[in-house]
């Protein structure tokens, strides 16, 4: 008798995305992660990528991970509370809570486990959450493994965020108040000042998750605590290794208890065998860079202003209206409709331009866009082409003027 597949409705699953024109191929790279690559054989300006400062090919990186593979082989061979801690696991993460101006950092494997892990950790069924509505992914997931009642407030509304606290401030239970530092869909900036006062306001833990300003806001890419110069008033700081910093990884900063107690708590941390020595050394070698060469973020921000400025020109809803306006790299291109958000990537990509589509469950019914991001290493010409680009196709699918 043939055995029934019990997988059989994901079958289903994938034609119903189909019919919505919602399906996709993951794209290929065939070379390295560049303003101009290769993706599937085809030659494309890449507007897709997280590598904000052109990192993950700097020479610098390069040769801290050649040399310490060379020395210390290619795994740590264990999780990092039995036999897999390294000293250059230590040394990357004292050199970033030096460069966050805290007590201690202790990294994970990736910035959604440095999240979940994080807020599952420190809470429980008896406690309070309270979320912008536009939290990462990694954010939700955590406050939801946490057990944790979870209040969510309005983007970026400091009044609805301290009524919600208001809300549970006689309740028993340890109270914490969450946001992103730049929203990663819509490339907007949290209130940190406005939130940081309603914390202490009402005795709240402050957490900020700064994966998308790590390396982009602050001096020298500190981040948004370094922006809004709210130094100590943000008990967790969460960041990442694997955007601006050309890498691997996540960490998470604050005191030297907290940090130990996520050491004997944090499920990630406990379970996961740690990053290998080579990745380990190029976040060393890339904070090093940040430090010594500024001019990187200035031409990060030089090429965002050009780009956002002549894409907006072209006639493009690039957000502020309905949605929030961006202020940083990160520009959504925001088309609505899914099946004509994924039509207009693959005839960019055809064109020879890489911005890939983003449609729900990423982002909400009807807010469907290309999300576009530039990079310290794009050249001015290469930008004129996308951009030149973008236009004719926006104009042929009728999508602009």
């Amino acid at each position: 008798m043939a055995r029934i597949n019990p997988l059989a409705f994901l079958s289903d699953e994938l034609n119903t995305l189909k019919e919505q024109g919602t399906y996709f191929k993951l794209r290929v790279l065939d070379d390295e992660q560049a303003p101009v690559c290769h993706f599937d054989g085809r030659k494309v300006i890449n507007l897709a990528s997280n590598n904000y400062l052109g990192l993950t090919t700097h020479p610098k990186l390069r040769e801290a991970a050649l040399e310490a593979t060379r020395k210390y082989g290619v795994g740590s061979g264990a999780v990092r509370t039995i036999a897999g801690t390294m000293k250059l696991h230590m040394e990357l993460e004292e050199k970033i809570a030096r460069f966050k101006g805290v007590e201690a950092c202790v990294v994970f494997q990736s910035g959604f486990t440095a999240n979940a892990g994080t807020v599952s950790a420190i809470l429980g069924k008896d406690d309070y959450i309270i979320s912008d509505e536009l939290n990462h992914a990694s954010i939700i997931d955590g406050c939801r493994l946490s057990r944790a009642k979870i209040l969510v407030f309005r983007h970026k509304d400091v009044a609805h965020a301290e009524e919600q606290l208001a809300s549970v401030a006689n309740l028993p239970g340890k109270k914490l108040l969450i946001s992103d530092g730049v929203f990663s869909m819509d490339g907007d900036i949290g209130p940190l000042p406005g939130l940081c006062a309603a914390a202490e306001k009402y005795g709240a833990i402050m957490m900020v998750d700064d994966a998308h300003a790590s390396g982009v806001l602050g001096r020298n890419g500190r981040g948004t605590i370094d922006h809004f110069g709210v130094h100590g008033r943000v008990d967790i700081q969460v960041g990442t290794l694997s955007k601006a910093i050309g890498a691997l990884g996540g960490y998470v900063c604050g005191t030297r208890d907290f940090i130990e107690y996520l050491y004997h708590r944090a499920r990630p941390f406990l379970f996961s065998t740690s990053h290998p020595p080579s990745v380990a050394a190029t976040c060393i070698a890339a904070f090093d860079v940040l430090e010594n060469e500024p001019e990187l973020i200035e031409r990060l921000w030089s090429n965002t202003r050009f780009f956002k400025k002549e894409l907006g020109l072209l006639g493009f809803n690039i957000g502020g209206v309905t949605t929030p306006a961006s202020e940083t790299p990160i520009t959504p291109i925001i088309i609505g409709d899914g099946r004509a958000t994924m039509d207009f990537s693959k005839a960019l990509f055809e064109q020879g331009v890489m911005g890939t589509g983003i449609a729900f469950p990423t982002v909400p019914e009807g807010k469907a866009r290309v999300r576009t991001i530039v990079t310290a290493t794009h050249t001015e010409a290469e930008l004129s082409q996308a951009l030149e680009i973008l236009g004719r196709v926006g104009k042929s699918m009728g999508l602009i003027g």
